[in-house]
């Protein structure tokens, strides 16, 4: 018996069909969109302009006709018909205590007499031209000579012989040709110039000296291990006692670990003060992301600590999270760049370009406050900054609706609000600062000498490079001349007690007793 489908039923049953087939065409539409904004973001970020920062102005003034209304057409002109006033100041770059060298150019006596009427001249004016000079590295062998006594009278008539040594400095690597000058230059090139061992290897032998990198490799762990070590230490210890610190994390490739393969990921944490108190900056080693890493080395520590939003941080006893606005607004910033629509005609902004925008005021208050006292900014902050604060997210919660949770646009509202109250941190304590970016520039150079030298080739290296940027970047951060300053610690480290903490508190980059080569400018 064949059932007929009714007019009614075949009409029910071709509406649901195009419902599913609309619903369907839109989920299509969303993903499409969705590659096409991660397409338009990776081209960015290979290609595209690296900075987030937004151009004066730039949500205030319509997108076609912008350079009509800023240009000024007499601007270039009438400067170019101004006298220069101005006195050619010397180059700022140069230090004062960089040596000069005068070279004098004059005229011999029987010519500085005039063509025209026989009289002797005079000097009018001096013209001078400066120039930078290089010395190029210099490799001598120092050798270290010392008497030997013995008494002649105790040999013949005594069973026993004293012998006594002239005293000697203890080297920064026992039997080894390696001097505190060498290895501070070798740890200056590889973790400050990002130069690898094998080009090291290349340069010594192009000055005279045939070392291998196995042999530079050698010096490297055992300074890291004997001398660096119980400095780092020592500079923790004075980084747990700090009210308030920035912590970030970035991968690391090792090549040897136990259990694990070649292609497994490590990670390098970085732990660094704030605004206030010593410039310490700690990086420390570790097989994984696990939160137990940074629970582990921040045991003691009692405070505030700046965050990424990382979940690993959440949790840690006796800390208060303070969140990033710098990464809140380069979520909205990847949205701006991988988005295809063309601004509106009628000068209507985006809710990316009200978020930038929203986020812009507070930066721009926080830029007037920066030399102000924790007092002074906190008050400011709560006056001015906590309305601009409310307003942000009481937005956010009103057009999250109108967005696809899963867009780039999406994931960027989601994420201010998920982090609200690590957010709204920083407006409740004058000391902090309203993102990471400190912790973000002391982690950069690791990052970019990771480029050139690519991976560590076992557990033991990978934990010697952080000792030794954990010492280079703290000395940076205090104005120190790194290479002079590694060279003071290796002539000093191997004859003290290493174990007496009042002796290593006198070697640390922010200590008032280093000496004064030890500084890039010399202080009165």
């Amino acid at each position: 018996m064949r059932h007929l489908l009714t007019p009614s039923t075949n009409q029910t049953t071709q509406e649901n069909r195009m419902k599913a087939l609309e619903k369907q065409n839109e989920e299509l539409k969303a993903l499409v969109a969705w590659y096409e904004e991660q397409f338009r973001l990776k081209k960015h970020q290979e290609f595209g302009a690296s900075s987030e920062k937004a151009p004066n102005g730039q949500f205030e003034l319509p997108l076609f006709n912008e350079a009509e209304i800023t240009a000024n057409s007499t601007t270039e002109e009438e400067e170019e018909d101004l006298p220069s006033t101005k006195k050619k100041s010397p180059r700022k770059t140069l230090t004062k205590d960089l040596p000069v060298e005068i070279i004098t150019y004059d005229l011999p006596k029987e010519e500085q007499a005039c063509s025209s009427c026989g009289n002797d001249f005079h000097v009018m004016k001096k013209e001078i031209r400066r120039e930078i000079k290089i010395i190029p590295a210099e490799v001598k062998i120092i050798q270290h000579e010392r008497d030997v006594y013995a008494c002649r009278s105790c040999e013949k008539e005594n069973i026993h012989t004293p012998i006594i040594q002239t005293p000697i400095p203890n080297p920064v690597f026992p039997k080894s040709m390696a001097s505190p000058s060498a290895v501070a230059y070798v740890l200056t090139q590889k973790y400050m110039a990002g130069v690898p061992l094998y080009r090291q290897e290349k340069q010594w032998e192009q000055l005279g000296v045939p070392l291998s990198r196995q042999t530079l490799s050698n010096w490297i762990l055992y300074v890291a291990e004997n001398w660096l070590e119980p400095l780092a230490q020592q500079m923790r210890k004075t980084l747990l006692k700090q009210g308030v610190l920035h912590a970030d994390e970035t991968t690391l490739q090792v090549l040897q670990e136990k259990d694990r393969s070649t292609s497994s990921k490590s990670y390098m944490w970085l732990y660094r003060t704030g605004r206030e108190g010593p410039k310490c900056v700690f990086f420390d080693y570790q097989t994984t992301r696990a939160a137990k890493h940074p629970k582990r080395f921040l045991e003691g520590f009692k405070g505030k600590m700046h965050v990424d939003g990382y979940k690993g941080y959440a949790g840690l006893p006796n800390i208060t999270l303070s969140g990033c606005w710098a990464h809140a607004r380069r979520k909205f910033h990847d949205v701006k760049v991988s988005t295809s629509k063309p601004p509106s005609p009628s000068g209507k902004l985006t809710i990316t370009e009200q978020a930038l925008q929203k986020i812009g005021a507070i930066y721009k208050i926080e830029k007037q406050i920066t030399s102000e006292s924790p007092e002074d900014r906190l008050k400011i902050r709560q006056e001015q900054s906590i309305p601009l604060v409310k307003a942000y997210f009481i937005w956010l919660k009103k057009v999250k609706s109108e967005v696809l949770p899963k867009s780039k646009l999406g994931e960027a509202i989601q994420y201010s609000l998920n982090l609200q109250k690590q957010l709204e941190e920083p407006f409740n304590d004058g000391r902090l600062d309203i993102d990471n970016n400190l912790a973000e520039r002391s982690i950069k150079p690791f990052v970019i000498g990771r480029k050139n030298w690519l991976f560590s080739n076992s557990s033991k290296g990978a934990k010697s490079s952080a000792l030794v940027y954990t010492v280079i970047e703290t000395a940076k951060e205090n104005n120190l001349n790194v290479l002079q300053y590694l060279i003071y610690l290796f002539e000093t480290l191997p004859n003290i007690d290493i174990k007496d903490s009042k002796e290593l508190e006198n070697l640390v980059p922010w200590a008032s007793t280093l000496p004064a080569n030890c500084y890039l400018t010399k202080t009165e």
